[in-house]
């Protein structure tokens, strides 16, 4: 199962989503799209949260009052982190996330350091948590096969994209051959470079 909450402090609204419970988020890790941006609360047990990323936003474009509402949701979705104040939350890209054999089911590594952000919360806002939960639902998503048509859809795009750039290609080519035509047939025109049958020397009258 997995729980949705929609922020509104933007418009349009952003989509939250989290597993309800480790092995919900085992799957996530395996199955998550590469526009997913994971958080967590830093070195304590916590909720994996997800927000999806459009297509074409890097995890710089998030606006801060998306990432409040992001670290607000993980924090409350923490046993012990819900408790403390000044906590760090990281974030990183779902394709940072590193998981090896020895791991236990949820847990996770990064693969770059440098790619992880943080982000500090001072303490729990209940207005930010009742206003998320208010917009709470549940579903029971098959991970693997929501993963698998995104990719889909993607190869197709690679492939209109990959024909779309040999079409332009062609068009290219014959346009340059257009014009390397014309610039030959206008350097053949050009009047000092004509000939005439006409023979200066041969203008007499006489004739035998």
């Amino acid at each position: 199962m997995v729980f949705y909450f929609i922020s509104n402090v933007v418009n349009p609204p952003v989509t939250f989503f989290m597993g309800l419970d480790k092995f919900e988020n085992e799957e996530l890790i395996k199955w998550g799209w590469p526009e997913d941006v994971w958080f967590h609360v830093d070195k304590i047990s916590s909720a994996h949260v997800y927000l999806r990323l459009q297509k074409g936003q890097t995890i710089d474009d998030i606006p801060s009052a998306v990432l409040d509402d992001a670290c607000q949701l993980v924090k409350a979705n923490s046993i012990q982190g819900n408790k403390m104040n000044n906590i760090d939350i990281v974030y990183t890209m779902w394709e940072n996330l590193k998981k090896t054999p020895g791991m236990d089911v949820g847990h996770v590594a990064f693969h770059r350091d440098k790619e992880v952000r943080k982000m500090r919360v001072e303490k729990k806002v209940n207005e930010v948590v009742n206003r998320l939960n208010k917009t709470k639902t549940e579903a029971h998503p098959d991970f693997r096969a929501e993963r698998e048509k995104r990719d889909a859809v993607e190869r197709e795009d690679k492939k209109r994209q990959l024909q779309d750039q040999k079409e332009r290609e062609k068009e290219d080519i014959r346009r340059k051959k257009e014009e390397t035509e014309l610039r030959s047939y206008t350097s053949l025109m050009k009047s000092e470079n004509m000939s005439s049958n006409y023979d200066p020397g041969n203008d007499s009258d006489e004739f035998m």
